[in-house]
């Protein structure tokens, strides 16, 4: 599992973010850098990430949660209680 901060460089406190907040957005925004965890007190607050990051980190835990899901959905699998695709189109027809 990868860590909150890789690289010192990656960390900023909260008054230098608030300084240098335009410059920070761009390095974010170009992926010049991956994110940026920010610090008040010595203790991490907050993550700045690109937009487009964010959304592939979303959308992989979802595929995760799917997988889990099915993964939980076959162990409990029983032949004799499914409910065959034609049987399922028959009932869904019927409804139109």
């Amino acid at each position: 599992m990868a860590t909150l901060l890789e690289r010192p460089e990656d960390a900023v406190s909260a008054t230098a973010m608030a300084r240098t907040f335009s410059a920070r957005l761009k390095e974010i925004s170009s992926r010049s850098t991956d994110r940026l965890v920010v610090f008040k007190d010595n203790q991490p607050a907050a993550v700045l990430m690109n937009v487009q990051a964010y959304q592939d980190l979303v959308d992989e835990l979802e595929d995760l949660r799917i997988e889990a899901i099915a993964r939980d959905r076959l162990a409990s699998y029983q032949a004799n209680q499914a409910v065959s695709h034609d049987d399922m189109r028959a009932l869904f027809s019927q409804n139109d």
